[in-house]
């Protein structure tokens, strides 16, 4: 049906592109396109016989709007589908903007410099109107609403699990549950164990800002900020068991807060185990997560990519973790007059991830979403001019596929709560 470009080749693309590799009635080429293109034409010889796509590689650098240009002038795709850094959607976007190609991605925009002073002026200013001092947000992006309109281009936001799939299940139970949802709890629990004392399941980098930082949660139309790891809560998850889950910023709470006017609170839990969470600050209180650059032997570092360079890779988790994930949202509304809950969720088993593509459930469940959003994009479903979060968009055809590909889920119209 067409082609697609995808920027990045980490645990998460892996998933992504044998999906998609397994999907070629709708995608019949695919480009993989990474700073390391040894890692894409090592993908490429693993999937020769096994799909009647044509795969091709090249290499770019995704900081550079230039090579990004040029690259998607020669290659010519559709679609982009953006699995870099959060800290190059900016450029990718631009260069889909110059090119005139749709847009997905899974995670939004973040600084890799966090004490730039023309960011940080706009980031200070932020913080004072919304309330919330996280460093990502949707503002940068959703800036891009009217220039991908007017070009007739489709940009799809946030096309991983969460954000991503819990988005779509929230427009899933507004469109068949509810008239109104006045309450929405996250829940993002990973039962998995790889035997590591210590190590992040997706990039160390994003992983720990994003655990380390202030939590915060959306209550009567207001940003309520919590310190890091202050809200905690024991869970009983189907498939995983009891577990201590924490409250944290994320990033669909602001979209959804945005496109659901009628909701009183929304929050996200994620689980963790003391021991990392002891690890996590030990390195803190070193400064091992500070993302300022420092002088050692004469060279700049920043002390959380060094972090980084130490720690596992997590696309090597895979043939060590085994356990389940459980991810997703109870909501709480009313329908005909009437108060109910209901509680959506899927549960990934990694070792049955690691069979299929050679990878653990949390690269598993990021990485199907993804194929998912670049299919509905390329095959017309969710080809809308614009910029779009997924619980904007019909849940429908998203529902459906994820069934199809690997991530079935679960209604439950009698949940526990959570206080």
């Amino acid at each position: 049906m067409g082609k697609l470009l995808v920027i990045g080749c980490g645990g998460v693309a892996s998933v992504a592109i044998q999906k998609c590799a397994a999907n070629s009635g709708v995608f019949s080429e695919i480009c993989i396109a990474s700073r390391t293109v040894e890692k894409c034409d090592a993908l490429k010889s693993a999937l020769e016989g096994k799909t009647k796509a044509i795969i091709t590689t090249q290499r770019v650098d995704a900081d550079s709007r230039e090579q990004l240009v040029e690259l998607i002038d020669r290659v010519k795709p559709e679609v982009v589908l953006n699995l870099a850094l959060p800290y190059q959607d900016l450029t990718v976007m631009d260069a889909c903007l110059e090119t005139g190609v749709h847009y997905v991605d899974t995670a939004n925009y973040e600084p890799e410099d966090t004490q730039d002073p023309e960011w940080r002026k706009i980031y200070e200013s932020r913080c004072e109107r919304e309330g919330f001092t996280a460093y990502f947000d949707y503002s940068w992006q959703w800036a891009y609403r009217e220039r991908f309109k007017s070009a007739g281009l489709t940009a799809l936001l946030g096309s991983g699990f969460d954000p991503g799939v819990t988005s779509v299940f929230t427009a899933y139970a507004k469109k068949h549950y509810f008239d109104e949802i006045h309450y929405i709890d996250i829940l993002d629990c990973n039962g998995g164990d790889h035997g590591y004392p210590f190590a992040t399941n997706f990039n160390p980098e994003i992983n720990l800002r994003e655990v380390s930082a202030n939590g915060s949660y959306w209550e009567d139309g207001h940003w309520v900020e919590t310190r890091p790891m202050e809200i905690k809560r024991e869970y009983e998850f189907d498939g995983v068991g009891k577990k201590d889950m924490y409250l944290l910023h994320h990033e669909e709470i602001e979209s959804l807060a945005k496109n659901l006017p009628e909701v009183k609170r929304i929050r996200f839990f994620m689980t963790f185990g003391e021991s990392y969470l002891t690890h996590m600050k030990c390195l803190e209180n070193v400064g091992m997560l500070s993302t300022e650059p420092i002088v050692y032997e004469g060279r700049k570092i920043v002390p959380i990519q060094f972090l980084k360079a130490l720690l596992p890779d997590p696309a090597s988790l895979g043939p060590r973790t085994k356990g389940k994930t459980n991810i997703g949202c109870i909501f709480t509304g009313v329908k005909d007059g009437v108060e109910k809950s209901v509680y959506i969720y899927n549960i990934c088993d990694h070792q049955e991830c690691y069979r299929e593509l050679g990878s653990q459930a949390i690269s598993y469940t990021t990485g199907v979403p993804a194929m998912i959003g670049a299919m509905l994009v390329m095959n017309g479903s969710w080809r809308v001019p614009g910029v779009y979060n997924l619980e904007e968009l019909d849940p429908d055809p998203f529902m459906e596929a994820l069934s199809v590909w690997g991530l079935p889920w679960t209604v439950d119209e009698n949940p526990k709560l959570v206080d």
